[in-house]
């Protein structure tokens, strides 16, 4: 008997093991390119000569998380017809994957799971569901329902989930940045980790984060992995390509005192330190860095950066801040081009926004500028080598470079021009 997930699994007589998916789906995919995801446990194989993928109906492709315990070895990309991998096949692609780094930890220190949530009750359902299920000793959840237009979310939070480690906290006021502080000012735990309401938690996620804490000295902020827990439209492809916290399987450690050398703009380094939906921070390094700016975020006219502009903070104030693939959050990807257009359009502005607070501020001013020579060369560079929608993992099946999918890139460059606008407007609105 083997354990996969939160669940106990029995050898049947052929030999065969199941594996659920990061994310349940009810739609079954017509793209070419689909790829069936989840994680596999190479310490959990013995005994077994294949594993059936379940809900894999449409996939004949899947993408795998390998592992090793809790450390993560990387992804393979396997082909999986009928739903069924073979372990021969699997192992063989994982031959190829860096050791496993060590992601243990000797400390669990208290944490406060925050989740920011508006008029999302159907999807928060799911990420609470294996948030309260994660394996850790000590933690608690604040769920911040941030200008809510229905009760629909207090309702649910009420009803379905009557746990004593869950606290439900009203920011009536929308703005993903004041929803964050509305939890920070409540957060019980030594540490405050921030996650979405479109995400599944990996069961070991904490342990990850805590792991991350013990990587270095003064570290004040911890990033996780975030890789798309489905990927059946194009896109889903498109956007899981277009970005770089679903890729780092090595933990890395920020500082000023040791700039890395192959990012020419550090600290103002765009997608290097993770996403807004895995990272930790240490309560009182956070709360003494004026927590979040209210004039960044989704919900204000800027429409994002203010994970960008904290992890910087962290970094400027002379902190360590640790990638650690170890914390593990699966996120649900827009799976429509029209909602991902839209998203682009957040992404710009909060980029344009974050830019201008930059430039505004006379110290992160001069150590931007003094970075713009190299970073530019970096950029076109980086643009030169991109391949819209397409890499060696997919290219069996690449994301198509079609008019929609141009949009959505369009839709982001344009909008970054709008984000100093935007960013001045909601600073002088005087709801900041």
């Amino acid at each position: 008997m083997i354990d996969v997930g939160n669940e106990s699994v029995v050898a049947p007589e052929d030999a065969g093991l199941d594996l659920a998916p990061s994310m349940r789906t009810e739609s079954v995919p017509d793209w070419a390119g689909a790829l069936w995801v989840g994680a596999v446990d190479l310490n959990s194989l013995a005994g077994y000569t294949h594993l059936r993928l379940q809900d894999s109906m449409g996939y004949h492709r899947a993408r795998l998380l390998v592992r090793s315990g809790s450390s993560v070895r990387g992804f393979i990309d396997v082909d999986a017809p009928g739903g069924v991998l073979d372990c021969g096949v699997l192992e063989s692609a994982a031959a190829a994957l860096p050791a496993a780094a060590a992601s243990q930890t000797s400390s669990t220190p208290s944490i406060t799971v925050i989740v920011c949530t508006r008029d999302r009750a159907s999807l928060l359902r799911g990420a609470l569901t294996a948030i309260l299920r994660l394996d850790y000793p000590d933690f608690d959840v604040i769920v911040v329902d941030n200008g809510a237009s229905t009760a629909e979310t207090r309702d649910m939070v009420r009803d379905e989930f009557r746990n004593p480690r869950l606290t439900l906290v009203s920011e009536p006021r929308p703005g993903l940045s004041r929803a964050r502080n509305a939890g920070l000012r409540n957060a019980r735990g030594d540490i405050v980790a921030f996650t979405d309401d479109d995400v599944v938690v990996d069961e070991f996620w904490l342990r990850g984060i805590a792991a991350g804490f013990e990587q270095a000295r003064d570290v004040a902020c911890v990033t996780g992995l975030v890789p798309a827990g489905e990927l059946r439209s194009p896109a889903q492809g498109y956007f899981d390509e277009r970005v770089s916290w679903s890729k780092t399987i090595a933990p890395k450690v920020f500082s000023m005192a040791d700039p890395p050398a192959d990012l020419p703009t550090f600290p103002f380094s765009v997608g290097a330190f993770g996403t807004g939906a895995n990272f930790a921070l240490d309560r009182r390094t956070a709360l003494a860095l004026g927590a979040f700016d209210p004039a960044l975020g989704v919900g204000t006219r800027s429409g994002g950066g203010e994970d960008i502009d904290m992890f910087t903070r962290v970094i400027l104030a002379g902190h360590s801040l640790v990638v650690q693939p170890s914390a593990i959050v699966w996120h649900r990807h827009r799976a429509e081009l029209e909602d991902l257009i839209v998203q682009a359009r957040g992404y710009g502005k909060g980029l344009g926004s974050w830019l201008t607070k930059i430039l505004l501020n006379p110290r992160t001013a001069r150590l931007a500028v003094a970075r713009s020579p190299q970073g530019a060369l970096h950029f076109l560079r980086n643009a030169r080598n991109h391949s819209l929608g397409q890499s060696a993992a997919t290219a069996a099946a690449p994301v198509p470079r079609d008019r929609q999918v141009a949009k959505a890139l369009r839709t982001e460059l344009v909008s970054v021009a709008r984000g100093p606008f935007s960013y001045l407007l909601e600073r002088r609105s005087g709801k900041t």
